[in-house]
């Protein structure tokens, strides 16, 4: 069985596996996969281990686990020679002047014969048949990884099926080709750079020598901009392919304020870490993103056509020098946390590009899409939107363009567009060291996509930011790659800085902070966007006293000790008082911890203290098992329990609705906002309604150091942030919202 850290969250303490997302489960289950519920097929072959606190027991059924291989990450590591050839022309999977001697071929046979092209077997969006060529095309080891792949219960299998028939290449080769050589965004940042002005710009990135500026726009965002020549936002119409204006009617058009201020350095090439995306905002967020990656596609193969084509009447020119490609083909990748939200995004780039034919479209509709909804219409909008369909968080599936068609599951190295989660992601590269350890499939990657970053923190953000330290690295192999054609910044290593990097959030938090100012290391600059916090803890509906207790943090490594021990000899006296047999009918006490190794400390020390032996106490984490959480659930609520322990994770995952709750304490305040007026406003509320606590008492208790400056804004408002810290007067802080 796979290590624990491996899948997207730990292994608990507990023996009971929590059903549903987060748990990970033994190769004799036969339930299908979830949210965050994992299968144990993928043997040993990951060696990542997390810093969160580990079961004992778990580790050694896991070390006693199967040792079965997926088939799939032996397609996602296999070389490129060891694959059929693209449909499409291969941008990277050449031989010496590969282009020169097909087209030498081409028009030879063609010469000969009246032009007719061979119609290919391909699936309409309609048909349940699998397109099949010739089997001389197939290599039979991948015909046997591929049927072997049902016993794994691995279904993303790449398209072993994949050829190049000269036929196919004529017919993109006589496809009508747009002049490429506009001056606009793609040109002057990707395909002609200014050579002495791109060096000076990487120098004064890795000198740090930026310049930043911050400016308020009319829609109200708070943009940040930073590059290292003084970035602005341009409102100047992006330069889109001519078979994509159409598409584009219905989107830029009606674009407001905000959406239009994205667009503007979205089309520029410039890094952006949105940090407002709602419910109401993803659907126009994600079509603008796909516009613009199409176009960088569009762009980017109709010049390496036109090139082909320069290279066929100019063979004899020795001195033709032309640089329109990467290392290898992949140039777009979309990190999500969900296979429902990836069929979300596939949809949408379909509606846009609108092929005449698709290739394995049904068995992408089977594996990512679900039609039934099974979450109550009483879970909240964002709930919905993340676990509605197919919630499973491990997948990676391959795009690929044709003039006419879209081939879904194409090998990494012949797509355009690879969709995937960090999770998944990771099992393709491999653990360091490993033999099939394969990161050449990133090393041209030009646009990373990372949307829903708020979900994707909650499942395991060691795995993103492991996918982004392996993107732009130098390949291992050269994969068929013609080198006089690699791009001269390819080829010194700085195409990290030329990448475009767009993450969206529903909010920002330290470690997305961190990859802002680690990795998007963008020459055209970033821009952060995002808004003032009005603050949750004004839309609450019923009046609660709200306490926020600020304790002395020296540095960030010893502020988890510094928390525990606040909390030992400040709250953990309070909580003996009111669970005590003397205050009957004051339990009901509700202890939040927004993370799980604060969550198995604090229980431990409930459990081992003799100071808090009197304390009756019960816990829901993410791994808590169903029959007993519902166990949980209910002596809390007739009181046998008067603590009960909850974890941010749980409520993530599930959004219980728990009753009984009369006063609220948190070790630590939420990342996400909503989840504060959940459990202050609706748990507390619920008390009210239900006669069983007087308005007047209930109460919620919150710690914080500075470092959850940004926790802090989003739950007080951004307004009240600023004094907060700069009181000396004390450490405690009351707000009683009427």
């Amino acid at each position: 069985m796979i290590p624990p850290s491996a899948r997207n969250r730990p292994v608990a303490r507990e023996k009971s596996s929590f059903a549903g997302r987060g748990a990970v489960r033994s190769r004799a289950s036969n339930h299908a996969r979830g949210r965050g519920k994992a299968t144990a097929n993928v043997g040993d072959k990951s060696t990542f281990y997390s810093t969160r606190v580990e079961e004992q027991e778990h580790h050694d059924a896991n070390q006693s686990g199967g040792s079965q291989l997926s088939t799939e990450e032996d397609h996602l590591s296999r070389d490129a020679s060891d694959w059929s050839s693209d449909e499409d022309h291969e941008v990277e999977r050449r031989d010496a002047n590969p282009y020169n001697t097909l087209l030498q071929s081409l028009n030879a046979s063609l010469a000969s014969r009246p032009s007719q092209r061979k119609k290919r077997k391909i699936d309409i969006e309609d048909s349940g048949e699998r397109s099949r060529f010739d089997d001389h095309y197939e290599h039979p080891e991948k015909r046997d990884d591929f049927e072997d792949a049902s016993t794994n219960g691995v279904d993303d299998q790449p398209d072993p099926d994949e050829a190049n028939t000269p036929e196919e290449i004529e017919e993109e080769i006589e496809g009508e080709i747009e002049d490429v050589a506009v001056e606009d965004a793609f040109s002057t940042h990707f395909a002609d750079p200014d050579e002495s002005r791109l060096a000076k710009q990487i120098m004064n990135i890795k000198n740090s020598n930026l310049q930043t500026a911050k400016l308020f726009v009319a829609s109200g965002l708070s943009c940040s901009l930073t590059g290292p020549e003084g970035p602005e936002i341009d409102h100047s119409k992006p330069g889109l392919k001519q078979k994509l204006q159409k598409s584009s009617v219905d989107i830029l058009p009606v674009l407001s304020n905000d959406h239009s201020d994205l667009a503007s350095p979205m089309f520029k090439y410039e890094d952006i870490l949105y940090v407002e995306r709602t419910t109401r905002n993803c659907n126009i967020i994600r079509n603008l993103s796909c516009l613009h990656l199409l176009n960088h596609l569009f762009k980017t193969r109709d010049r390496i056509i036109k090139n082909n084509s320069r290279v066929a009447k100019d063979n004899n020119e020795a001195d033709l020098e032309i640089r329109d490609q990467g290392f290898t083909r992949p140039k777009v990748l979309i990190i999500l946390p969900t296979r429902q939200s990836c069929a979300k995004w596939m949809e949408t780039i379909i509606s846009l590009c609108q092929p005449e034919q698709q290739e394995n479209r049904k068995r992408f509709q089977d594996s990512y899409t679900q039609t039934e909804d099974h979450l109550s219409e009483e879970k909240p909008a964002d709930f919905r939107e993340l676990f509605g369909g197919n919630d499973d968080d491990m997948f990676r599936v391959g795009l690929k363009f044709t003039r006419k068609t879209v081939k879904y599951f194409s090998q990494f190295y012949n797509s355009d567009i690879i969709f995937a989660s960090p999770l998944g992601l990771r099992m393709a590269v491999g653990a360091d060291g490993d033999e099939k350890h394969d990161h050449d499939f990133l090393s041209s990657i030009e646009i990373v996509i990372a949307d829903q970053a708020d979900a994707l923190s909650m499942q395991n953000w060691e795995h993103v930011e492991f996918v982004f330290d392996h993107l732009n690295l130098q390949p291992k192999e050269a994969h068929g790659c013609d080198f006089s054609r690699v791009r001269n910044w390819y080829l010194d290593g700085n195409a990290r800085y030329l990448r475009q990097t767009m993450i969206f959030s529903a909010f920002n938090f330290p470690a997305l902070n961190r990859l802002y100012l680690h990795q998007m290391l963008n020459v055209a600059g970033k821009m952060k966007m995002t808004k003032p916090h009005e603050g949750a803890m004004l839309e609450l509906s019923n009046p609660v006293r709200q306490t926020f207790s600020r304790f002395e943090c020296v540095n960030p490594i010893s502020e988890p000790d510094d928390r525990f021990t606040y909390f030992s000899t400040t709250i953990v006296p309070i909580l003996i008082k009111l669970s005590s047999l003397n205050a009957k009918g004051k339990q009901g006490i509700l202890l939040f911890l927004p993370a799980y190794a604060d969550f198995v400390r604090v229980r431990n020390h409930l459990a081992t203290s003799t100071a808090a032996q009197n304390i009756s106490f019960g816990s829901i984490s993410e791994y808590t098992s169903v029959r007993d959480v519902a166990r949980a659930r209910s002596h809390f609520f007739t009181g046998r329990h008067s603590v009960l322990l909850y974890t941010e994770r749980a409520h993530h995952f599930r959004r219980f609705h728990l009753r009984g709750v009369k006063s609220v304490f948190m070790y630590g305040l939420p990342e996400n906002p909503i989840f504060y007026k959940e459990i202050v406003g609706e748990f507390l509320g619920a008390s009210i309604k239900e006669g069983k606590l007087n308005p007047g008492e209930a109460s919620v208790r919150s710690l914080f150091s500075k470092l959850d400056i940004l926790k802090l804004e989003r739950t007080i408002g951004s307004k009240r942030i600023a004094s907060i810290f700069k009181e000396r007067g004390g450490d405690t802080f009351d707000f009683v919202i009427m």
